[in-house]
């Protein structure tokens, strides 16, 4: 191959004649890479049968064979192999615009002025002092409140469905219960993954809110608590804060509202269990400091940049530790308050695959910034942060979970999909031309390829669905990402931070998961009943105390399966279970309207509920809506 490159220069210089001559040297170097990447570089009788075909398909197909010579050649890229010029820092250059030379020498400045303070022993002790530091923000965080009063900002009362067994029982006590609890911040921007039922209303991918419109600011007990505590005032969103929360037992008519950027939705009927709030007068040390963190770990970050200037590899992995335990302990840690048990649990194997992000990628990247602090500071803290802080940062954008279901819910959310792939294909192919131009790309593309494969079989193994998690992404798009260019700068900056926010958020979850694992608490898809109540059945002129709703037994085709009984929901609560195939009405309030979702049961664990059947206080039935809820 190398030999047939050096003929065809030769030939290239000599050959200043007529263009049937450079046509004829062009078609022998075409049939010499053609030929050489089919194999003929192998044994001799491999050579020859290879190099036969070759000259069968070039006198068969002459402008096929050439194309394909052509894509052959532009996919190797040169020969030998070449390695791309370190970038020349854009703050330390000479410019020339309009024939007048402009010398701009900041980096050079900035190293010189910074020169004292790069020495290891000063390194070492202000990674002291930033541990120590850190340790007060943690505390301050997390230990100067009694554990047992914080909560999530998922945490609720009332489960959803069945969850809190017959008649609430699960749930007791109903009222006269008071508890001080603290908020972590900004749980607005946590919602619902999965449609949930109040009444009639469906609700999703927003917090769950129910009532507050009240002049006591009630609320039904299965609205999230801490988003609750926003719109009532009592904490704030962007810092968290404490409250009482004070369980008040029934209410009726739970009425819509909107403040401080939420809004609830209403509900017109009963509900055993509300609770409203009342500032607490016990909890000190309430305010979350996140935000306070955040400025301290940019701040130290910055420094690390422009000021200490460690070794390449010495950099990396502060990066690696300020941003694990800056999500971990404080922007998304796994439960409130952190559990340390877990996050060093999923530390250790985070530093490994870093090493391996660092052989791969980062070595051949960050240190040719070494003269350009400020561009290096630039290309990797914006985009790292931003990674770090994906909860945040892409939280405007309608995708929470990569799979069809709820790409397909989201308003919006095949655009932004669309939009994103575009992105990425942009992205893509401009980092295939780079890599062209070193000739490693036909090495690139085999073990993407092989990659491609591997995912393909695992994507089709049976009962388990693959689950491409954003620490996934950034794993697989690492390793073409180690050349000398600010581009690729910008891209490791970013993986890494999206990547630490996957490990320390959530681990490492598998790639491939169970429909169960993504069901969550959405619908599994189990089978549904019938009422058989419906809008023509139902008897107007019978007063509500003589009314029943009755239901379809169980078909004979899925008592094999397990399903042997009922579970009935009435206004979201569930008031029966068992075999009966009918309920009575006589304990509902007369004047209000009521909601009713059945499901079959297995062992008394209810499958998926219908949408809710409505009966409406004149007496109007409204089937429900085919699909469960």
């Amino acid at each position: 191959m190398d030999g047939e490159l050096v003929r065809y220069s030769s030939s290239r210089e000599t050959a200043v004649g007529s263009s049937e001559e450079r046509a004829k040297s062009e078609e022998a170097v075409e049939q010499g890479l053609f030929d050489s990447s089919l194999g003929a570089s192998h044994s001799p009788a491999s050579s020859g049968r290879f190099s036969g075909l070759a000259a069968s398909f070039r006198i068969r197909s002459p402008r096929l064979y050439h194309a394909a010579a052509r894509v052959v050649t532009y996919v190797r890229g040169p020969r030998p192999k070449v390695n791309l010029p370190n970038p020349v820092p854009l703050l330390g250059r000479t410019y020339t615009i309009k024939g007048r030379q402009f010398n701009i020498a900041i980096e050079p400045a900035i190293i010189r002025f910074t020169r004292p303070l790069t020495a290891p022993w000063l390194l070492v002790l202000l990674v002291a002092a930033y541990i120590i530091s850190f340790s007060f923000f943690v505390r301050a965080q997390w230990y100067l409140t009694p554990a047992s009063s914080f909560i999530d900002c998922t945490s609720v009362y009332w489960t959803e469905n069945a969850g809190c067994g017959l008649n609430g029982t699960l749930c007791a006590p109903f009222s006269n219960t008071s508890f001080d609890f603290r908020c972590p911040a900004q749980c607005s921007s946590v919602v619902l993954q999965n449609p949930r039922l109040v009444g009639n209303v469906e609700v999703d991918f927003v917090p769950l809110i129910v009532g507050g419109g009240d002049s006591q600011k009630t609320y039904r007990a299965d609205s999230f608590i801490c988003a609750s505590a926003v719109q009532a005032g009592l904490i704030s969103d962007s810092t968290g804060g404490c409250a009482s929360v004070n369980l008040v037992g029934t209410f009726t008519n739970y009425l819509p509202t909107s403040a401080f950027g939420l809004s609830s939705v209403g509900f017109p009927s009963t509900f055993p269990m509300s609770f409203s709030f009342s500032p607490s007068n016990v909890l000190t040390h309430c305010t979350d400091l996140r935000t306070p963190a955040l400025a301290f770990n940019i701040l130290v970050s910055c420094l690390l940049f422009l000021v200490l200037r460690p070794t390449a590899i010495v950099m990396w992995w502060c990066l690696v530790c300020i941003g694990f335990w800056h999500i971990a302990l404080f922007s998304q840690p796994q439960a409130t308050p952190p559990p340390l048990d877990v996050a060093f649990g999923a530390f250790l194997p985070t530093l490994f695959v870093c090493y391996a992000f660092w052989r791969v990628a980062v070595r051949f990247t960050l240190p040719v910034f070494a003269n350009a602090p400020i561009e290096a500071m630039i290309w990797y803290l914006a985009p790292y942060w931003t990674g770090v802080l994906t909860n945040l940062t892409m939280d405007q954008i309608p995708i929470s979970r990569l799979t069809a279901t709820d790409i397909k819910q989201q308003a919006g959310g095949i655009t932004a999909l669309i939009i994103i792939v575009l992105i990425l294909f942009v992205m893509v192919v401009n980092q295939v031309r780079v890599i062209r131009k070193t000739g490693r790309l036909p090495y690139y593309l085999g073990w993407y390829i092989l990659g491609g494969l591997v995912t393909l079989v695992l994507a089709l193994l049976p009962g388990l669905q693959f689950r491409l998690h954003h620490y996934i992404i950034s794993m697989a798009l690492f390793p073409g990402i180690g050349f000398p260019t600010r581009l690729s700068a910008i891209y490791q900056g970013f993986l890494l931070g999206m990547f630490l926010n996957g490990v320390a958020a959530f681990g490492f979850d598998s790639i491939l998961q169970t429909a169960a694992d993504l069901v969550e608490d959405g619908a599994t898809g189990s089978p549904l009943p019938a009422f058989l109540t419906n809008a023509t059945t139902y008897n107007v002129s019978v007063p509500l105390m003589n009314q029943t709703v009755t239901w379809a037994m169980v078909p004979s085709g899925i008592v094999n399966e397990g399903w042997n009984g009922f579970a009935l929901l009435v206004d979201d609560v569930e008031v029966y279970l068992g075999t009966a195939l009918n309920y009575s009405l006589a304990a509902l309030e007369v004047g209000l309207p009521h909601f009713f979702r059945l499901a079959y049961t297995t062992s008394g664990t209810p499958g998926d509920f219908t949408m809710p059947a409505t009966l409406w206080p004149n007496g109007t039935w409204v089937n429900p809506l085919p699909g469960p809820s």
